[in-house]
């Protein structure tokens, strides 16, 4: 290599998983403040890379070319820098190595002088999006490309206001009905948010919720069961973190060891409150089953009038009107359309988009195969039936949760032939976990164990606190020293990989995928380069894709249509920037509100936002807020009338 060359440095985002591509020319500096970096180095201009962590030093380190090698240099950062996981002050850097500064383990690759790629056009483009007919994953689905969703003829020309007269709304001749509450989504957070609405005194012919299904947690439940997680399965969750209740009393622990009790299992009803009362130094973290979960909910549902109060609608625009509320434009079919003209809304539309790996959307385009490379959040059980049928190998891309269920199905599928192989490809190795003051999180073979997805401390603890009070900029700091790519700390996925390493079908494999193709017998061919080896090729009869779901505004046509229309800003990782009572202040319409939740809010005050938990402290902020400005119906819950809603859910009676 030359010193004119160019290197490509890729990470995953340590906040959010998400994968960054920059493509630069040496000397380039790293770094948690631009200004304490250099703009110039030996004559030459700089690049300068910020790297959000407290784990990182202000000018931390640099890379440069001396004599056709590529050095880094540690500028006595007080973390240091570490290549292939040994701590250097100062080393040679070889095509493929990895350099780890901070939680940010960057992968170096020399690319010469070829013309630079537009990186986040092909992420941008390599995502699977939800057919907004259907609300399923769909490779073949794209969204329209326009900045605005005028390009039909719905919603109508009026849209391009900034504040829609009323009168004009009816003059279109269209079905227009007016309420006060709106939840936008159906899903999850708009159903935490409705049965809060019902506990604190709203009346049930005064809220609506559009969606496309009328279960509030499908697609949630469809994601867990195509990522094998099926319902006697356990989710990532607390015990207490109950989207039916409130009040997380009794938790989900609670009611199994009572539902155990009846059934004479004595020592497994103990076994979950030992977990709750022990977890985690001495018992793992309990976690409750999806059936349980989503049995609660429908009971809830049925409780809180949930069928009076959905409505089917795919929604196309949303704008202020010229009385200060707002008007949803919104599909009930094709060719069906009307309006809801209301005063106070709420957005949780949930992850837009999955993440789906740029060289395997290449493969599909190119060869439209889309059974030997498959998305963890696709249906895809075709894989481990003809793997039961007649074996194979399969090779896993990403190491978080969902790999650790896809390997655990595969173990099941393995107890039936044994004649089965998984190749774990990684992008870089991961020899130590993210570090956040003392604390440390534990890795073996390169899985990054946690309980949950954040440390437990940002639902309800002093980390929540802390985010809380936090500029924009230290929010930035923060997320990426408690984020990162994790699984959950289980014995039985740990013994899993374990015994897959000792007897020989699980390995791992390190590299950056070059492409990935087929050959004569229809197998793919993963073509990377890895260090030790240079080029080299992994044949398998499946691909599977864990690399999670895509949560940026842009994702969305409705939510970018919306930021674009009024130049709505966004925070640093792409997302809603909203208030720390979850509202876009920027949407506010004299006393109308809009407020959001779950993942389009991740960046905001709250780390969980995408978590039961998280989703009811999102609600609650916001109902709150309706409750101090006198929305209509809404009282806050003192002790008494707490008390009373919670003998009126543990009754199973109606709140109102």
């Amino acid at each position: 290599m030359n010193n004119n060359s160019e290197i490509q440095l890729t990470w995953e985002d340590p906040a959010t998983g998400e994968r960054r591509e920059p493509r630069l020319r040496p000397p380039i500096t790293f770094g948690r403040e631009f200004a304490r970096m250099p703009a110039e180095h030996n004559g030459q201009r700089v690049a300068r890379m910020i790297l959000n962590s407290n784990e990182i030093s202000r000018y931390h380190a640099l890379l440069e070319w001396e004599q056709d090698q590529l050095i880094a240099t540690d500028q006595v950062s007080v973390n240091g820098i570490y290549v292939n996981g040994q701590r250097q002050n100062r080393s040679a850097i070889a095509n493929g190595d990895t350099l780890q500064i901070g939680p940010y383990a960057i992968t170096i690759t020399f690319v010469g002088n070829s013309p630079a790629v537009n990186a986040n056009q092909i992420n941008q483009n390599s995502r699977i999006e939800f057919n907004p007919n259907t609300n399923l994953p769909d490779p073949n689905w794209r969204s329209p490309q326009q900045a605005t969703p005028l390009g039909s003829n719905f919603p109508p020309p009026i849209f391009r206001e900034e504040r829609i007269p009323v009168q004009a709304i009816h003059a279109t001749g269209l079905p227009v009905d007016e309420y006060d509450f709106l939840a936008v989504g159906a899903g999850l957070g708009s159903f935490i948010w409705v049965d809060l609405l019902r506990i604190c005194g709203v009346k049930s012919e005064k809220i609506i919720a559009l969606g496309l299904e009328k279960e509030p947690y499908a697609r949630y439940k469809r994601l867990c069961l195509n990522s094998q997680i099926p319902l006697h399965e356990r989710l990532r969750s607390n015990s207490d973190s109950c989207p039916d209740n409130i009040w997380g009393y009794p938790s989900y622990a609670w009611r199994e060891a009572w539902h155990d009790i009846t059934k004479i299992k004595f020592n497994q009803s103990f076994q979950y409150l030992w977990q709750v009362f022990a977890e985690p130094t001495y018992a793992e973290t309990y976690t409750p089953r999806a059936a349980n979960v989503f049995d609660s909910i429908d009971r809830e549902a049925r409780r809180i009038g949930w069928d009076k109060i959905y409505r089917y609608g795919r929604v196309r625009g949303i704008r202020k009107t010229d009385d200060g509320r707002y008007c949803v434009a919104y599909s009930r079919a094709p060719g069906n359309h009307a309006f809801l003209v209301v005063r106070y809304l709420h957005l949780a539309t949930g992850y837009p988009a999955i993440q789906f790996l740029p060289d395997l959307q290449a493969y599909r385009e190119k060869y439209q195969d889309f059974k030997s490379v498959v998305n963890a959040y696709e249906e895809h059980n075709h894989v481990y039936e003809q793997l039961e049928r007649q074996g194979g190998k399969v090779l896993i891309r990403g190491r978080g949760i969902v790999a650790s269920r896809v390997m655990q199905r595969i173990y099941e599928t393995r107890k039936k032939n044994p004649n089965i192989s998984v190749l774990h490809l990684m992008r870089s190795p991961k020899p130590m976990g993210n570090k956040f003051g003392k604390s440390q999180r534990l890795v073996k073979n390169h899985y990054e164990f946690q309980p949950f997805n954040w440390p437990k401390a940002c639902w309800s603890g002093e980390l929540r606190v802390m985010l809380e009070k936090a500029s924009p900029e230290q929010r930035k700091t923060l997320l990426a020293d408690w984020g990162g790519t994790t699984t959950a700390d289980r014995g039985d996925w740990q013994r899993i990989t374990e015994q897959g390493i000792n007897e020989g079908w699980y390995n791992i494999q390190f590299g950056e995928v070059k492409n990935v193709e087929r050959d004569s017998q229809g197998r793919t061919v993963t073509h990377i380069q890895e260090k030790n080896f240079g080029q080299i090729t992994l044949d398998a009869d499946f691909i599977i894709d864990a690399t999670g779901l895509d949560a940026k505004v842009e994702a969305s046509p409705l939510l970018d249509d919306l930021v674009k229309h009024y130049h709505l800003p966004l925070n640093s990782l792409g997302r809603f920037a909203v208030a720390n009572n979850f509202e876009l202040v920027e949407m506010q319409n004299e006393k109308g509100k809009m407020h959001a939740a779950g993942a389009i809010t991740l960046g905001g005050p709250y780390a969980a936002v995408d978590s039961f938990l998280g989703l009811q402290y999102a609600a609650l902020t916001a109902v709150d807020t309706l409750a101090k400005s006198r929305a209509p119906g809404v009282q806050r819950l003192n002790a008494v009338t707490s008390l009373g809603q919670w003998l009126k859910w543990v009754l199973n009676k109606s709140p109102s």
